[in-house]
């Protein structure tokens, strides 16, 4: 069993504009109302990246600092988990799409865009983090495979961890193959230790429990439209439990024959 403490959140989707003002949503003591995600102007950006920047790359920094302000450390000297269940969709569409023209010249823009882990580079120009990055992909299973990766390395490192998911749109026709609802970012900063800042502790196990559902059936459907989105279990009891301090145990999404289980309790 992995465990570790939650000591911040980041949160950016359809509706959510943050985890400070999403918890009364997710308790069920504010209504749900379904907007297009509206990403954030990357200001910690010198001004020629910012302009070059796309919806991952926006949701990676507004989650992750939030999350790291959360928690009330230097962005700058936190190792990073990068997760994303297919990177830019939107810069692989123009990449096909120059592709399959006449003028079949790349730019040398689009092309660094095009990995993975892009994301993660304007991370570290926007912070100046120039620690260890991991990132990783697993389909509709990122986030769980995320949290694994990123409750690994602060066990045997012992180590605070921040843990960046996020996934996008792809543009037409690439959306009819991969259909993802809307924008969604979440960050988690992990630490093996509680501070003064930690909301939860969770234990994490592998499970062949049923994953959980969103009583909320426009959150559900969220859950099931986004990768990313598969996490939002864990931050609704996560933001349940600052008010009733009693424990929850959490059942989220991973591959067909197993789940991840969460027991979450108060600090």
């Amino acid at each position: 069993m992995l465990s570790a403490y939650i000591n911040g959140v980041g949160l950016l989707g359809p509706g959510l504009i943050d985890w400070s003002s999403s918890q009364r949503i997710l308790k069920d003591k504010q209504a749900y109302e379904k907007q297009a995600t509206l990403l954030p102007l990357p200001n910690t950006l010198p001004a020629a990246e910012r302009r070059r920047s796309g919806a991952l790359v926006r949701l990676t920094l507004a989650t992750g600092l939030e999350a790291v302000a959360g928690a009330q450390l230097d962005a700058a000297l936190i190792k990073c988990v990068y997760t994303s269940s297919g990177g830019d969709g939107q810069n692989c569409h123009e990449i096909c799409q120059t592709l399959a023209s006449e003028d079949r010249l790349i730019s040398p823009t689009r092309f660094h865009n095009s990995v993975h882990n892009a994301a993660t580079g304007y991370w570290g120009i926007a912070t100046g983090a120039m620690l260890p990055i991991s990132a990783l992909c697993a389909h509709d299973a990122s986030f769980s495979a995320g949290l694994l990766e990123a409750l690994c390395q602060v066990v045997t490192d012992n180590t605070t961890i921040l843990l960046i998911a996020s996934d996008a749109p792809y543009p037409q026709p690439l959306h009819g193959v991969r259909p993802i609802s809307d924008a969604f970012g979440i960050s988690l900063v992990l630490a093996p230790i509680a501070s003064q800042h930690s909301l939860a502790k969770i234990e994490v196990s592998l499970t062949s429990e049923m994953a959980d559902k969103l009583k909320n059936p426009e959150l559900e459907t969220l859950r099931l439209s986004v990768p990313a989105a598969r996490s939002l279990p864990l931050l609704t009891a996560l933001s349940t439990l600052q008010q009733d301090k009693q424990p929850k145990r959490v059942i989220l999404d991973y591959f067909n024959h197993v789940r991840i289980g969460l027991d979450i309790s108060a600090c």
